[in-house]
């Protein structure tokens, strides 16, 4: 499959969501050496965002600019806060009592590129600082105050690939290194 989330560590992990022939909700997990069957997501979706861990792991964002998010507990996904602002191809970070959400693609044109950050507490959705470039198709890592964006698709381009990387410190965002190449579809 493809345009699919993943949460977790090397020796537990999660891979949920994505595109087959069609959108699926399909959840598996790793344990360090092989593969196994999980919970399946209440709606499957592809190019949404993650975070957390294979007990505790956040899925939000995705196809259709849904502002839907889902909690994993290790066995079983629940509904989670409605996002602010519907996107997908999103990146995120963080745990799923301290989230991150950040950039995507935004209604109503896959064109349409957001700067938007919002934190995650467990139950709800706020607001966070404003990224200063916009893009969707990016990679995120870290933690709630120590995130990381990077790479990316800005349209309406050329170019398409980005090399920027952010650093959020739990409140604004800051101009990291770029990339040594830049690319999208992290």
């Amino acid at each position: 499959r493809v345009f699919l989330a993943g949460a977790g560590t090397q020796t537990a992990a999660l891979a949920f969501g994505g595109q087959s022939t069609t959108i699926i909700g399909n959840t598996e997990e790793y344990n360090g050496s092989g593969w196994a069957a999980g919970g399946a997501m209440g709606t499957g979706r592809k190019a949404l965002g993650s975070a957390g861990t294979q007990t505790a792991g956040l899925a939000f964002g995705g196809s259709s600019y849904t502002t839907a998010t889902e909690q994993y507990g290790g066995a079983a996904w629940t509904a989670g806060g409605v996002m602010g602002t519907g996107r997908s191809y999103l990146a995120g970070c963080g745990t799923e009592v301290a989230g991150l959400a950040f950039g995507g693609s935004t209604p109503p044109t896959s064109t349409g590129s957001s700067v938007a950050t919002e934190e995650y507490a467990g139950e709800s959705w706020t607001g966070g600082g404003v990224m200063a470039n916009a893009r969707y198709n990016l990679a995120g890592a870290g933690t709630q105050t120590a995130g990381l964006a990077f790479g990316g698709f800005v349209p309406p381009g050329p170019p398409y690939d980005e090399d920027k990387t952010e650093e959020y410190n739990g409140t604004a965002w800051a101009a990291g290194n770029s990339l040594n190449t830049a690319r999208n579809g992290l």
